[in-house]
């Protein structure tokens, strides 16, 4: 199969990005940057989760953040909702998507959310009811799809099993994520191949972490399965909180400039994109650590008029 001349790209900067900065984000900079994604050409932008403040602080303001923002039509703006509670605040807040995680590692799923995989999936069974109840589309994650931080090596069957059970329960996508970033690509390929066998293409995502540099390489593995839809994170923002170590999502920027180099159509702004990384990383006191946002950065003033 070829590649897609399409690519759906989920930006996961706002939740899986901001979570793991240290320190509070105001929810002024939240807004603008979710609004500025969208205004650069974003098709889904994760715009925050309802968990328990006592773990994720970063998150505790998704619910006026919500209320906040422009939604734009075509734009879809999920939420992470990791238990019934979560689930009844985002109906609250009104959001038309949420998203549900489950480990393929059963080290990482005790240490994570302190239950193993079969007792994670068996607590979502009522999310997903209540979601389907409210006409709510639900997408699946999968964590540590190519190595855990506390077993090692995770079977690529374990990884399909868990992928089968979201959709059976009602995901209608499920992303692939590379946790600790470990993969290359062609044990990404032959894992993101046996997942979609099984759930079809039109329902595989990929979420991989740079950690090692591979991520792009990941993708363009995964992309020429036909799969056609990428999670990445604006100026590389955020990791895993659970991982030692597995620093930087793929940059969203990094990947814009991959698939407009292979043709492959993506309906994003790459610039207006970057000036959303530098806005939101200068809110944060840093520089993006997307390579193409550096180096974009690195032509601007010659290129502005003195």
């Amino acid at each position: 199969m070829g590649r897609a001349s399409y690519v759906r790209i989920v930006d996961v900067g706002p939740r899986d990005g901001l979570q793991n900065e240290p320190g509070l984000v105001p929810v002024e900079a939240k807004v603008a940057l979710i609004d500025a994604l969208g205004a650069a050409g974003l098709p889904a932008i994760e715009s925050g989760s309802f968990v328990s403040p006592k773990w994720v602080p970063q998150m505790a303001d998704t619910a006026a953040v919500l209320a906040r923002i422009q939604r734009r039509e075509g734009v879809r703006y999920p939420v992470l909702t990791p238990n019934l509670k979560g689930l009844e605040l985002a109906i609250t807040a009104g959001v038309s998507e949420v998203a549900v995680f489950a480990a393929a590692s059963e080290a990482f799923s005790l240490k994570n959310i302190n239950c193993t995989i079969a007792q994670s999936l068996q607590r979502f069974a009522p999310v997903m009811d209540l979601a389907r109840a409210n006409g709510i589309a639900v997408r699946g994650y999968v964590s540590c799809v190519l190595g855990c931080p506390y077993q090692g090596a995770v079977p690529v069957a374990k990884v399909v099993e868990v992928s089968e059970a979201l959709v059976a329960m009602g995901s209608y996508e499920v992303s692939l994520g590379d946790t600790i970033g470990v993969g290359t690509p062609d044990k990404a390929k032959a894992m993101a191949r046996a997942v979609a066998d099984q759930i079809g293409t039109d329902r595989t995502a990929l979420h991989f972490h740079d950690t090692y540099g591979q991520a792009l390489a990941n993708v363009l593995a995964g992309l020429e399965l036909g799969i056609a839809t990428v999670d990445a994170s604006v100026a590389g923002l955020g990791g895993c909180p659970y991982a030692k170590g597995a620093s930087g999502n793929l940059a969203t920027e990094d990947l814009v400039y991959m698939l407009d180099g292979l043709g492959v159509e993506t309906g994003i702004d790459l610039d207006r994109l970057a000036a959303a990384g530098r806005a939101i990383t200068a809110a944060l006191g840093r520089a993006p650590t997307s390579r193409v946002a550096q180096a974009l950065a690195a032509k601007a003033p010659a290129a502005t008029p003195g």
